[in-house]
């Protein structure tokens, strides 16, 4: 018993030493440590507060044929934040100029007799043309188009009626009860910032356990651990468990230093159930890393194979597109992406307030894939010493 004891001591203090030998070599390498403190910060900071999806102050040119008070009156509806009304043009050949250059986001044409045909109760007609070059910008300025013409027409409608001696609010209506769930004010800037940060973490736990181990190959350093005491999985598991303290400490700068403080993005979960989970995955992720430890000979190597590998990642993580939006057969590769699965259980713990009995599918799905990819890492790199 005690000769057991004595052994589990010893291994023990063999993987304290082995982590804070690792916590020393990336403190020493200063560039490294530079862009860890800028991910965590000034990454999230820009990208929560500079990265919006709504439409706010689209060009919009008008050529109005008709100089009547209710072309003006329609044109003056295009305000901020959606449209910023930039002025009249003459022709229809200046309009297609402007637009081609990029110089007009939408613009609005009224013919002649366009007031006339309110006022005689016949259709009136406007012509709104879109640039859709980014399909999403155009898609949200149309609707937001529909949407002020439609009010105006109904405004129009029911003066039409008072006139005519109808009762006030007589026309038959549906008025629209909704309420806004987790982000009532929909910002942007809550939805960024997690979304970055989730992103965050995953580029570090695919990097940084390689970029430990590939710098030990260049500074021929991995040949003195082989012929020390040290077994494969005594090498492996310090690097995986020192970056993993690295990065949730990131996290937690980022969340109570940057995300809470500029963005008051609410924490409504459980912050240990939200850190337990960054740590499962991380430290299942960090079996791709080990994968590419294999593979690349030097660090250049392992930044062009952490792209290769993030990119799909990131693609399928549905985080920028909907996995309605998407094809079938990529909806289901979704599902064996660990970062879509993260990202669920990150929002669902941060801003719905989600615990495991909702939750335990997505964590589970984590523990499942990242299992497979940390086995699959752990017997390539330890493959490579046999």
């Amino acid at each position: 018993m005690k000769k057991e004891t004595s052994a589990a001591f010893i291994w023990l203090q063999r993987h304290a030493a082995m982590i804070r030998k690792e916590l020393v070599q990336l403190l020493r390498d200063k560039l490294l440590v530079f862009f860890l403190i800028y991910a965590f910060s000034m990454d999230i900071i820009l990208a929560g507060g500079s990265i919006s999806l709504d439409l706010k102050n689209a060009s919009l040119w008008v050529r109005d044929l008709d100089h009547k008070v209710e072309s003006r009156e329609l044109m003056q509806r295009f305000q901020p934040p959606a449209f910023r009304l930039k002025g009249g043009v003459d022709n229809a050949h200046e309009i297609q100029t402007m637009m081609d250059k990029g110089e007009a986001m939408a613009t609005l044409d009224f013919g002649p007799g366009f007031s006339e045909n309110i006022h005689k109760g016949r259709q009136a007609t406007t012509l709104m043309q879109v640039d859709a070059t980014n399909s999403v910008l155009g898609t949200l300025a149309a609707s937001h188009a529909s949407h002020i013409v439609f009010q105006f027409s109904l405004e129009k409608a029911q003066e039409r009626l008072a006139k005519a001696g109808a009762a006030s609010g007589g026309t038959p209506s549906i008025r629209d009860a909704h309420r806004v769930w987790f982000n009532p004010n929909q910002r942007d800037s809550w939805f960024m910032s997690i979304t970055e940060l989730l992103t965050i973490i995953t580029v570090f736990a695919v990097m940084l356990p390689a970029t430990a181990m590939v710098r030990e190959k260049e500074r021929g350093t991995v040949e003195q651990l082989l012929v020390s005491p040290l077994s494969t999985w005594q090498i492996m598991l310090p690097k995986i468990l020192s970056m993993t303290f690295v990065i949730l400490l990131g996290t937690a700068v980022s969340l109570f230093c940057v995300i809470r403080p500029i963005f008051h993005t609410p924490i409504r979960g459980s912050l240990p159930l939200f850190f337990g989970v960054t740590a499962l995955y991380v430290f299942t992720t960090s079996g791709l890393s080990l994968f590419i430890s294999t593979l690349a000979r030097n660090l250049a190597q392992v930044g062009l194979l952490t792209i290769l590998v993030l990119a799909p990642m990131l693609f399928l993580s549905g985080a920028w597109t909907p996995p309605e939006a998407m094809p079938g057969w990529l909806r289901f590769a979704m599902v064996v992406s660990p970062l879509h699965h993260y990202i669920d259980t990150g929002f669902g713990i941060l801003l719905k307030g989600a615990g495991m009995e909702i939750l335990w599918d997505s964590v589970g799905m984590i523990a499942l894939i990242g299992g497979i990819m940390l086995s699959v890492g752990a017997w390539r790199f330890r493959r490579q010493f046999h």
